[in-house]
């Protein structure tokens, strides 16, 4: 695996050709807190992977984009930063967000403007209870709590639709449109259906707040009835967000695949990774399934400012992040390779403090590239 600065981007590589190793160009966009911490050891487990593997390398070029370069240039990246990342294979972020730099400035600045610019309308989530970590519900083990959630990742109260008028006045206002449409919710709800259809329960549960929100979830729930007539094979039922939360809690083992809203699963999504033990083993795919530009990669967890340079992240959401990268990138058996090391490392108690252990980001790290060198399968 080669690394090197970010500089003009030329032509795409020669990758994957017959009896050649392939090669794939990942940018890499550490960015802001414990996002460097966790890059950098999920480069490491790429790297013994790529090197166990034998038939792919990465190409890997580091992006200093991030709230540091806003405070010093006034934007997180650059104005042709899209066209930067274009005739790359796949992005592999870190986090965004600084304690002196307002949310919304770092979200709008960085993350969403690749996510939508790239159109990764689906944002997937795997939640499982890892060996080794204890959930914070009472008898739930590894089985027991094995869910996907897909948000939809373009449209909702993300659009940036809204405004404010008469600043400062007593009767100011601010409004937050929530879009939806026919195009989005139908890709989101077909795209939820087939990855209920490859996973072997074929279940699905369709989130919505219809009840209350009687325009544009009324037409999600109509459009998943409309989307279902073409999965016979899937069982499917629908649930109310505020009800959703409270079966994840109580019934666990009755959940598969999730589909929801851009915000009602950003929350949900949350939940789940605190359910699974912590939110630092929640990995997460921007996905564009058309494969029209690269998807982006990212662990759950945020900027962590209050952990940031101690050596005490949670490395584990971000190789299971790097997973989903390798299988989006059709290395199945590699991905595949890199959980085996993650679980057989948690099951064996190397853990960070966020689930209870006291081992060190590092310890972690080397443990799964050792993990990943010794497999005999």
């Amino acid at each position: 695996m080669t690394i090197q600065e970010a500089g003009p981007v030329g032509a795409a590589s020669a990758r994957n050709t017959p009896d050649a190793v392939r090669t794939y160009r990942i940018a890499a966009i550490p960015a802001d807190g414990i996002g460097p911490e966790v890059i950098a050891a999920g480069l490491q487990a790429l790297e013994a992977v790529a090197r166990r593997d034998g038939g792919f390398t990465l190409d890997v070029t580091d992006f200093d984009w991030g709230s540091d370069r806003y405070k010093r240039s006034g934007a997180l990246m650059p104005e042709d930063g899209r066209e930067q990342l274009k005739d790359f294979d796949a992005i592999f972020f870190g986090a965004v967000g600084a304690p002196d730099v307002p949310d919304h400035i770092t979200l709008w600045g960085l993350r969403l403007p690749i996510c939508q610019g790239f159109d990764q309308y689906a944002n997937v989530r795997p939640t499982k209870i890892l060996p080794g970590i204890t959930s914070p519900l009472a008898n739930v083990g590894p089985g027991d709590l094995d869910w996907v959630i897909v948000r939809e990742n373009s449209e909702g109260e993300y659009a940036g639709m809204g405004g404010r008028a008469h600043r400062g006045m007593p009767e100011e206002v601010g409004t937050e449109v929530a879009i939806f449409t026919r195009t989005g919710v139908e890709r989101i709800m077909r795209y939820a259906f087939q990855l209920a259809q490859s996973r072997p329960r074929k279940l699905l549960t369709v989130v919505t707040k219809s009840n209350a929100q009687r325009h544009g979830m009324v037409m999600w729930d109509e459009i998943a009835e409309e989307v279902s007539r073409d999965f016979p094979d899937i069982s499917w039922d629908k649930m109310l967000v505020d009800a959703m939360t409270v079966r994840m809690v109580k019934n666990p083992r009755s959940l598969d695949t999730i589909v929801a809203t851009n915000l009602h699963a950003d929350i949900l999504s949350d939940l789940a990774g605190a359910l699974a033990g912590s939110l630092g083993v929640a990995p997460t795919g921007n996905i564009d399934p058309e494969r029209r530009g690269p998807s982006m990669f990212e662990p759950i967890h945020g900027s962590a400012f209050d952990i940031t340079g101690k050596g005490i992240a949670n490395p584990v959401a971000t190789f299971w992040t790097a997973s989903q990268m390798l299988e989006h990138l059709g290395e199945a058996a590699a991905a595949q390779r890199l959980m085996r090391a993650v679980e057989s490392v948690c099951a064996a108690g190397i853990l960070t403090p966020d689930v209870g252990g006291s081992a060190t980001t590092q310890d972690v790290t080397t443990a799964v590239c050792e993990a990943i060198r010794s497999e005999n399968i």
